[in-house]
């Protein structure tokens, strides 16, 4: 299986936000609420995808064992006790918890899905991501209790562990239903799915273990959900304003018209402005003369007003949902000054000398890049694109800008390694979330899929992973540092997006909650 990374947010896992309201509007019963996603999700499988789009259908679909409310707080969802350290956790459950089928979901049910993602051969995508490989969990049905061994030490572990999707014994048993979106614990079943159009969801009138005191029997919850596939945003805002949208998230310059009209909207950041080279061997971007020239010769500034179209921040960190655990400045200081002349210098030293023409070749081989560009997050992704390239052709590198979707970064970065810088972001809630896109094993064994070799990445990470939660901010903050100041992987201009509400209200927790989402009359 090829790893995945996620678009739109990627890699989103427990993260919190804000909430959309509308006034005191009455709150209106028996409503769809239909949100717009821009691609489709593929397979729906939670332990077999970081594809945010599909983790946003996932989210409506199977519970978690904790919930995060939007300043942080912990509180119950499938679990109504918890506790852990840094190497082990316990989970018990609330009673009275069904499976989509109506199948009773037992502690052996949950112990199952954490030790399928630890466990190694099983290849999740959440490995390493989410579960630490070896992590084991057993089952004690008499208390309803699921305790936790980690497979590593890990700062996050309770918010690791307990936020993953937890998915039905059946499914366990065989997960093309999961693909199928089947087999869920959460407040929504699957009922039609129709590949690149939509996705339809029905409610569970017995769903009782949304997150922490929340109750059933609510006014203004949906029915249904509809999620629509819609790549053009333009055709998504006209959507929304029409009515035929309850809610779409609109990064690019259309959100003009949605703020003209007084749209509510809930607003989270993203890092955008990503840069990653390929430090694999016989890739230009092994030597890191090489790519802090390239960073260097960037008017980093104007490049995220570009993406951002003049409504972003400078980054500061890799962790941009909140609330952040860690709120270090990692990034400014760390990044170099824009210096055309500099990154010339820095070039002819590294032996990538200019040619009669201005090109720069070592060893006779060009210096020659290929720059993947996103698709799917906006319209503004191509003009950045295009302005990157020039700034780097100014200063003798060849550029070829590789636009792709979904699948074909997945392909470049995960499968073919045919790529030299990519503007792929990862959106991350935890710094630990970080590790194994910046360590350890490379693409198709891992997902270090820059090939990335930083010994105090590594070290200062390890450290940090020993102390529980915000006590290893420290060295957190350190690991952070060593990797924009290695220039391999940067983030450099963080995008707030926002995500517009016509007929509801909610909230988003790594994504819509559906717990949250009211419907109002009108």
């Amino acid at each position: 299986m090829k790893r995945a990374v996620a678009l739109l947010g990627v890699v989103v896992l427990a993260g919190c936000g804000t909430a959309a309201t509308s006034g005191s509007q009455e709150l209106a019963e028996g409503r769809t609420f239909t949100m717009s996603v821009g691609a489709d999700p593929g397979s729906l499988d939670p332990a077999l995808t970081v594809l945010s789009v599909a983790r946003q259908v996932g989210r409506f679909l199977y519970g978690r064992l904790i919930e995060r409310t939007s300043n942080g707080e912990i509180v119950a969802g499938l679990a109504e006790k918890w506790d852990a350290t840094t190497t082990t956790a316990t989970f018990t459950l609330r009673q009275g918890i069904t499976c989509a089928d109506g199948a009773p979901l037992t502690a052996a049910d949950v112990a199952a899905n954490i030790t399928f993602v630890g466990d190694p051969k099983n290849k999740s995508a959440l490995a390493g991501l989410q579960v630490a490989p070896g992590t084991t969990a057993t089952a004690d049905e008499a208390t309803r209790t699921v305790t936790v061994t980690s497979g590593a030490p890990d700062a996050f572990l309770l918010t690791n562990v307990g936020t993953l999707p937890i998915v039905c014994a059946k499914g366990m048993a065989d997960r093309a239903l999961l693909a199928k979106g089947e087999q869920g614990t959460g407040m929504f079943t699957i009922s039609e799915i129709v590949p690149n159009d939509h996705y339809t969801l029905v409610r569970r009138k017995d769903f009782a273990w949304g997150p922490g005191d929340w109750q059933k029997d609510q006014q203004g919850l949906p029915d249904k959900v509809v999620i629509r596939v819609i790549a053009n945003e333009t055709t998504a805002v006209n959507l929304l304003l029409s009515g035929q949208l309850s809610a779409a998230t609109v990064a690019g310059p259309d959100q003009e018209r949605l703020l003209a009209q007084k749209l509510d909207h809930v607003d989270t950041a993203t890092p955008l402005g990503t840069l990653s080279f390929n430090q694999a061997d016989g890739r230009p971007g092994q030597d890191p003369a090489v790519r802090r020239a390239l960073l260097q010769a960037l008017d980093l500034a104007q490049v995220g007003k570009v993406l951002t179209t003049g409504k972003g921040r400078p980054s500061k960190g890799f962790v941009t949902v909140e609330p952040r655990p860690c709120t270090g400045d990692n990034v400014t200081p760390n990044l170099p000054a824009f210096d055309k002349a500099a990154a010339s210098s820095a070039l002819d030293t590294a032996g990538w000398r200019a040619g009669p023409d201005g090109t720069r070749s070592k060893d006779g081989k060009p210096l020659s890049l290929k720059l993947i560009q996103p698709t799917v997050l906006g319209p503004t992704l191509t003009a950045t694109a295009e302005l990157i390239q020039q700034a780097w052709q100014a200063i003798g590198v060849k550029v070829e800008i590789q636009p792709a979707d979904a699948a074909g970064i997945n392909q470049a970065l995960f499968g073919t390694g045919a790529w030299d810088a990519a503007m792929v972001p990862l959106t991350l809630s935890l710094p630990s979330q970080l590790v194994s896109f910046a360590a350890g094993p490379v693409p198709p064994q891992g997902v270090n899929f820059a090939h990335v070799a930083n010994a105090e990445f590594a070290a200062e990470s390890q450290k940090a992973a020993n102390l529980a939660g915000t006590a290893g901010c420290e060295h957190w903050d350190k690991a952070e540092a060593a990797l924009v100041r290695d220039a391999g992987l940067v983030p450099y201009f963080d995008a707030v997006v926002p995500t517009f509400v016509k007929g509801a209200r909610f909230t988003i927790s790594d994504s819509v909650d559906p717990a949250s989402i009211r419907m109002l009359a009108s």
